[in-house]
């Protein structure tokens, strides 16, 4: 169904003038298909791009020839073994959805029937003088069970396995799909010629592991599917538009055009990208500076699409609306970075793309070589079925994604989510990490750093006070007595709160608020990045000093790193001279202050062209692009929805240190992996020819198999480090200890 659907009316225009269509492409199994898909497009005329991004399973096509034949393209791909829909992000994500729900009821259904199957094996195998009825039942029971629930579990495979072959390809999901087919048609005639052997058991246990594989595959590449429904939540979708004579119109945001006057109220997103002709408010622009304090605008000043107004009516000159606010910049370059990380090949992927041709061959000349030599058909098929099961790439298909499910573990216990089924390889393999300092470095929220001076009375009182204020000041003080009871609080906008507490007013605000410009006079020059919080209760009065603070282990953590070798960085939207402090404070040499998202990416890119394999550290939405595209992104709990979907891996927790032992933890599995890649090589290399000679019988090539796979599983359990080397890496300089080769 290509071109079935209108794709003329989903052709859009890009900045460069170009014609593009978005479509949502089916029929991709590993990331070895985006270089197929790209390369078989690559000579057609016209074409200046196609472009695959295996996260959403999406094909960008653009083209400056309004010539350009669409229906030629959907009809090449087509022939290669994939289809075409409409690109819908709500479908697409439903079609996640049910594709999840699919690959868990295949895993149960395998899963119940290997372990039946395994139980009447058993009693096959160890059962010494079993009668042959016997045996033949519980060979007749166990096709009962195996037929239907392979024929139903297999099916991401068989499809798979079907669409590569009828374009001519060969993929990892052939021979999977040859080997199970093939054992349970020899099993079927084994059963029903009274053999003693038969080899259900093996199909279903060898479906039961790859299932399990693919299916947590799904699952961790799921979250970063997340990143563009986030990003619609923060777009205003209608605005106040203003006419010449002073009408407001509500109107979608669409149909606002630049020049147009919006107005912009209390608690709403900004709509457009423009300037304050009129107004003043209180915004918050953490979303796009990463800056949490408040930002006071007023006429004159610029302001972004996606940040909130919390104070005031605001008149809006619009300078870029729909599609070209920084918002839309932002969901650009986490396109183009996402795109750009998929076409990242994993280890085992990379180690399979020989693996399927070699099989098939091997297993085809053991066949032609015994019927050669005289062997009867049966025979033949019966050595070449035990070249496939020997050569099964279950623990090929386990190597990685045993270690991956040992080390997440590992991980998640240390406070370490992952995002990312490939995140533990690009971890291990960095070189250079780039930290965002506002909420990254420093603590989340800012934090009063002159308590000590300020009596504990006072600072109840005014913890009372600013418990009616969302005020990230407010909510500094506030914290100072957490339990502190609120009281009824009057608050006036912009400058702060004031109750009546034992019959006299008490206010807690701005300076000029509580009337206390004599004291802070008498303080002298305060370090630039000081706010003040003034407090007033008749003749008790104190002025709270509150700034972003480090994290506590912020210096540690930076030091740790550097002994593992890491260059370190720090790119941040803030001020550059507070960037500055943090980084002196921090002894880190490179650091940049004032960036835009677009200059955040275009200095990892820098760095990628350099050859550096980038760590990027970030958790405000102006860090998302950069997070996407660096090589590997970690970002902290209590980041945006976007920055976390973005990223590689989310931290839990105020400190610094669960980022060492996710390095230390990605660098020994990646290690394991490697291992693991090499142990079922070696295998391998001294089963298969026993196999190809006639010396193996398919059960013991099926009880190598699981033996192999056996012991790949028992080397990844060595990814979760013992008590004995699992201490805070943070308190040492020294490098995590790795397993030994």
């Amino acid at each position: 169904m290509t071109a079935a659907f209108d794709y003329q009316s989903l052709v859009t225009k890009t900045d460069g003038g170009l014609n593009r269509l978005d479509a949502a492409i089916e029929g991709m199994t590993c990331a070895a298909c985006i270089g197929d898909i790209e390369r078989g497009l690559r000579d057609l005329p016209g074409l200046v791009s196609a472009r695959v991004n295996y996260t959403n399973r999406r094909l960008a096509l653009e083209w400056r020839d309004e010539n350009f034949d669409l229906t030629t393209a959907f009809a090449r791909l087509r022939r290669m073994g994939y289809e075409l829909h409409p690109f819908e992000l709500a479908d697409s994500e439903r079609a996640e959805t049910e594709t999840m729900r699919f690959l868990l009821r295949c895993l149960a259904i395998a899963g119940f029937a290997a372990m039946n199957i395994m139980l009447l094996s058993v009693g096959v195998w160890v059962g010494g003088d079993i009668d042959p009825e016997t045996r033949d039942l519980f060979h007749g029971v166990s096709a009962l069970i195996a037929l239907p629930a392979a024929a139903f579990a297999g099916q991401p495979f068989f499809r798979s396995a079907f669409a590569a072959l009828r374009a001519g390809r060969l993929n990892m999901d052939v021979p999977i799909s040859l080997g199970v087919m093939l054992a349970l048609i020899m099993s079927v005639y084994e059963t029903v010629t009274n053999a003693e052997h038969a080899y259900f058991d093996s199909a279903t246990m060898l479906l039961t592991f790859l299932l399990l594989g693919r299916f947590l595959d799904h699952a961790m590449r799921r979250k970063t599917r997340a990143v563009a429904a986030n990003l619609a939540a923060l777009r205003a979708p209608l605005a106040s538009r203003v006419s010449a004579d002073g009408d407001e119109t509500r109107v979608p945001v669409a149909q606002i055009k630049p020049g147009d006057l919006v107005l912009s109220r209390p608690g709403e997103r900004l709509p457009v990208d423009g300037v304050i002709v009129s107004g003043s408010a209180l915004l918050d622009d953490s979303l796009i500076t990463g800056e949490t304090a408040r930002r006071p605008a007023s006429a004159g000043d610029v302001v972004y699409a996606g940040s909130l107004n919390y104070d005031g009516v605001l008149t809006i000159r619009v300078g870029a609306a729909s599609g070209a606010t920084l918002l839309d910049d932002i969901e650009k370059l986490l396109d183009k970075a996402a795109h750009a990380r998929s076409r990242y090949m994993r280890l085992a992927d990379r180690v399979s793309r020989l693996y399927a041709p070699m099989v098939h061959l091997a297993a085809l000349s053991t066949a032609l070589f015994w019927m050669a030599r005289g062997a009867t058909f049966h025979d033949a098929l019966i050595t070449a079925i035990c070249v496939l099961i020997i050569t099964c790439p279950c623990a090929l298909a386990l190597a990685v994604p045993a270690v991956q499910v040992v080390a997440s573990g590992a991980l998640f216990r240390a406070g370490v989510l992952l995002n990312s089924a490939d995140a533990i390889e690009r971890l291990a393999e960095a070189d250079t990490i780039v930290f965002d300092k506002t909420g990254t470095l420093t603590a989340p929220a800012p934090r009063v750093v002159n308590a000590d001076i300020i009596d504990p009375a006072t600072q109840a009182l005014a913890a009372q006070l600013a418990q009616a204020s969302r005020h990230p000041l407010a909510r500094a003080v506030a914290a100072l007595t957490p339990n502190a009871p609120a009281i009824e609080a009057r608050e006036e906008h912009g400058l702060g709160v004031s109750a009546m507490i034992d019959g006299v007013e008490a206010r807690l605000g701005s300076v000029a608020f509580c009337e206390m410009m004599p004291q802070v006079e008498a303080l002298g020059a305060l370090e630039p990045d000081i706010s003040l919080v003034a407090f007033r209760h008749g003749e008790r009065r104190a002025l709270f000093q509150v700034r972003q603070i480090l994290r506590s282990d912020a210096g540690d953590a930076i030091d740790a790193l550097k002994a593992r070798g890491f260059a370190i960085e720090i790119l941040s939207g803030d001020r550059p001279e507070a960037v500055e402090k943090i980084a002196r404070a921090l002894g880190v040499e490179d650091w940049r202050g004032g960036l835009t998202p677009a200059e955040k990416v275009a200095r990892l890119d820098a760095l990628r062209d350099a050859g550096r394999k980038t760590l990027m550290i970030g958790d405000g939405l102006n860090d998302a692009p950069a997070l996407a595209s660096a090589y590997v992104s970690i970002s902290p709990i209590d980041a945006t929805h976007i920055t976390q979907a973005a990223a590689d891996a989310v931290f839990l927790g105020e400190r610094l240190g669960p980022i060492v032992v996710t390095i230390d933890l990605a660098r020994r599995a990646r290690l394991l992996m490697r291992q693991n890649l090499g142990l079922s090589v070696i295998y391998n290399v001294f089963a298969v020819p026993l196999a190809m000679a006639g010396w193996l019988t398919p059960l013991i090539a099926a009880a190598a198999m699981s033996g192999s796979s056996l012991l790949v599983t028992l080397n990844a359990l060595r990814a979760a480090p013992s008590a004995a080397t699992s201490a805070d890496p943070v308190a040492s300089d020294a490098p995590a200890p790795e397993p030994a080769e």
